[in-house]
């Protein structure tokens, strides 16, 4: 299967995994060169060599300047260009604010805000000079605020903003520049926080649609979709683009509903710690022990 990606080099950071690695195999199949950044080297191997064409992977810490800069190099080096930079990788926390472990809570917006911001930073030069396209990876939490998920939003709404300031800096150098979205979808950052008996049962207690876990399949589909468009905006379930004309009056109706939620659980929130959840924030973790 090939078409509008054929030749195209695609940077995918957070590519071991999930959203990530699915991303990569539909890419290489519509003809794309894959470059895969992430910290697992065991994991991005066996993605690089479950891929159809060209691929090559890297190990880097996103939030890294000096890392970044280097593969950025390394990637134009080996392939020649790069058309299209995925900034994916990241990671969650959750639990109430108050009991929430410091060091994974700055360790989110570290990943998250700041590792988006340094992939731009690093392979903006390089996107000038093919006029590509830099899709950043946001969330249902950049539309609606959530309690038990202060780093998670704040993360999210930041690399939003981030990415719209963006667009208005660079489109006039050729750059396109994107926000993806995606509700709660099959990957080990969700079935990991789904451990956890209260925030899984949070969650069930949210509203349809974004009660439910979406599989993987159809959401990364739609965000291959709006890489060939280069779409300003990737909404990787149908609903989500509705939740844009509404979400002003979302922080009013979470924080009503939030509050009567919080006092339903009452005594089960105390103490509640949460670390960086799912394998992937277990080999975030694993990288920066070994550094």
């Amino acid at each position: 299967m090939t078409g509008k990606l054929q030749g195209q080099v695609v940077v995918v950071t957070g590519a071991a995994r999930g959203v990530g690695a699915l991303l990569a195999r539909k890419l290489s199949a519509r003809g794309a060169t894959l470059a895969l950044v992430g910290l697992e080297p065991d994991e991005l191997r066996a993605v690089a060599a479950s891929l159809h064409g060209p691929a090559h992977h890297w190990y880097a810490d996103v939030t890294d300047h000096e890392a970044m800069a280097r593969v950025a190099g390394e990637v134009k080096d080996r392939f020649g260009k790069v058309d299209v930079v995925v900034a994916n990788a990241g990671v969650a926390t959750g639990g109430p604010f108050v009991d929430s472990d410091p060091v994974a809570w700055k360790r989110v917006i570290e990943v998250n805000l700041i590792g988006g911001a340094v992939t731009g930073r690093a392979f903006l030069p390089v996107l000038m000079e093919s006029r590509g396209y830099f899709l950043q990876i946001a969330s249902l939490a950049a539309i609606t605020p959530a309690p038990m998920m202060t780093a998670y939003c704040a993360s999210k709404s930041g690399v939003e903003a981030f990415a719209h300031s963006l667009r208005a800096e660079v489109g006039h150098k050729g750059v396109r520049v994107g926000v993806g979205y995606l509700s709660w979808t099959d990957t080990d950052m969700v079935r990991g926080a789904d451990q956890d008996d209260v925030m899984r049962e949070l969650r069930s207690r949210l509203p349809w649609p974004s009660n439910k876990t979406y599989p993987l399949g159809p959401a990364v589909d739609r965000i291959v979709a709006g890489v060939e468009r280069r779409s300003a905006h990737v909404y990787g379930q149908w609903w989500l683009r509705g939740m844009q004309s509404v979400r002003g009056y979302l922080p009013a109706l979470i924080g009503s509903v939030g509050q009567r939620e919080m006092r339903r659980f009452g005594e089960r929130l105390d103490g509640m710690r949460v670390g960086l959840v799912g394998a992937g924030g277990e080999a975030d973790e694993k990288a920066r022990a070994d550094r």
